[in-house]
């Protein structure tokens, strides 16, 4: 797993290697940190249903690592990023999504609005930056892959946007003393899978393709 995470961070350095003159053994090095992270990518599913258990303190800074070294618009890092494990924090916020919608809380094993993660994190960019969105989706995929990495699930959940943004919610937004003029884009539920890995579902080759 360790061998894993490291790959993701130099996965521009393998595939470099990839393509240049270089020994045999160099090449056999990069060819495995390809199929390595080729293996994390197409592996990696959204995963609904956790283990009470927070992610590691130290996992999730490694987690963070990768997001941070995600490429961005002129390198401007537009992102603003805030994790919460604390059981009070996410219950609070599941209360007051249950309120708005009781029906949610009737699902089976319902434990809270973050797909029972117990780790979450808070995704948001400038409002005014027209690079932000990207580069937030960029780091978001960065820390879903090294999760995957470690063993660590995770899903993106823009339903939390209008729950975390509502009036009733406000004292728990301003508790991530996001910086002036951000606006919250997704929450990302984290945590150690506590179902099947669901099975890939079949996807469209077609919409990818060169042009002549």
């Amino acid at each position: 797993m360790k061998q894993l995470f490291k790959s993701i961070l130099v996965i521009a350095a393998a595939i470099s290697a990839v393509g240049c003159c270089c020994s045999e053994k160099q090449c056999g090095e990069a060819c495995s940190k390809e199929e390595i992270v080729k293996e994390v990518i197409m592996t990696r599913r959204s995963i609904r249903d956790y283990k009470e258990e927070p992610v590691c303190r130290e996992q999730m800074a490694k987690i963070l690592e990768a997001g941070i070294y995600a490429p961005s618009a002129m390198n401007m890092q537009t992102w603003a990023v805030r994790v919460v494990d604390n059981k009070e924090f996410i219950d609070g916020v599941t209360a007051i999504a249950v309120a708005q919608n009781p029906e949610m809380a009737e699902q089976p094993g319902f434990r809270n609005i973050f797909r029972n993660a117990p780790t979450v994190a808070f995704i948001a960019c400038p409002e005014e930056s027209y690079s932000g969105e990207y580069d937030c989706g960029l780091l978001s995929q960065n820390m879903m892959l090294a999760a995957w990495s470690m063993g660590v699930g995770s899903c993106c959940l823009g339903s939390v946007v209008p729950v975390m943004t509502s009036e009733e919610a406000k004292p728990y937004l301003e508790r991530l003393q996001l910086p002036e003029g951000y606006k919250l884009l997704v929450g990302i539920a984290f945590g150690y899978p506590a179902q099947e890995i669901p099975v890939a579902p079949e996807r469209d080759a077609s919409k990818a393709y060169y042009v002549e």
